[in-house]
């Protein structure tokens, strides 16, 4: 999962400063993570927990406030009885990577990615953005090739993915719907040739960069095995102590 929050912190700077090309620094001084961070450290202590969901996303987020949590979320995160919001938004797909790593058949990761899912994002846009991450993650884990995870994906969720870059960023724009940004996270996913150029293609094409890289990075780190150390290690420097808690226990865990 550390591959998702590197994906956000890298694309923290350039989500309302979209930047057409995968030439640019990696880290800035001024990246930093965003509730697509918080939300997925939420969604892996809920697994190794056992916490559910809707306590863990309120206590999260109200721990480490002005992350840039969307305005529904936002309302969400205080209510006394917080009920989802019928969203489909790409908030449902930024925070499911754990559920990926974590499950080791198809039918029980589309299970846990919807009960991540609906406690927010209820509509089927937004759970089939959560179903469609999370399972992309387990295939990647499983080996399975670009194609067949290109083919299982489309096949499953009707997402168009024999788009290529080239021809999405030119007119791409920002979008934080599931239906308009998920698929394109994929996608940067199947054209890289490893972790870090997975995180440059997913930013080049603009739009909700830090979710968008977010959802990629994810999918990369299954696929590739891992994350070069000097990233990781510089990853770390903008997280919470928490945060790393966490991540330290949850590759404890499903890493041996």
């Amino acid at each position: 999962m550390l591959g998702a929050m590197i994906g956000d912190i890298v694309g923290s700077v350039y989500e309302w400063n979209n930047i057409k090309t995968e030439d640019f620094e990696f880290f800035k001084d001024t990246c930093f993570f965003t509730d697509d961070t918080v939300l997925t450290a939420a969604t892996a202590k809920v697994l190794m927990t056992g916490i559910n969901y809707v306590e863990a996303y309120q206590d999260f987020s109200r721990r480490y406030p002005g992350r840039g949590y969307g305005g529904n979320f936002s309302h969400w995160i205080h209510a006394e009885n917080p009920s989802p919001y019928n969203s489909w938004g790409n908030g449902s797909a930024m925070r499911v990577s754990p559920v990926g790593f974590t499950f080791d058949t198809v039918e029980e990761v589309l299970a846990e990615a919807e009960r991540s899912a609906v406690v927010t994002h209820d509509h089927p846009e937004g759970i089939k953005g959560a179903q469609a991450t999370a399972l992309a993650v387990l295939l990647s884990r499983q080996s399975a090739s670009r194609e067949d995870i290109r083919r299982e994906i489309s096949l499953r969720f009707g997402y168009d993915l024999e788009r290529t870059l080239d021809e999405i960023r030119p007119g791409y724009r920002f979008d934080v719907s599931c239906q308009g940004s998920v698929p394109e996270a994929i996608i940067a996913f199947l054209e890289s040739e490893d972790y870090e150029d997975a995180i440059r293609k997913a930013i080049s094409i603009g739009g909700d960069s830090d979710t968008i890289a977010c959802i990629t990075g994810g999918i990369a780190e299954a696929f590739y095995g891992g994350i070069p150390e000097a990233i990781a290690s510089q990853a770390r420097i903008y997280l919470s102590d928490e945060i790393i808690e966490i991540i330290n226990a949850f590759y404890k865990r499903h890493k041996g």
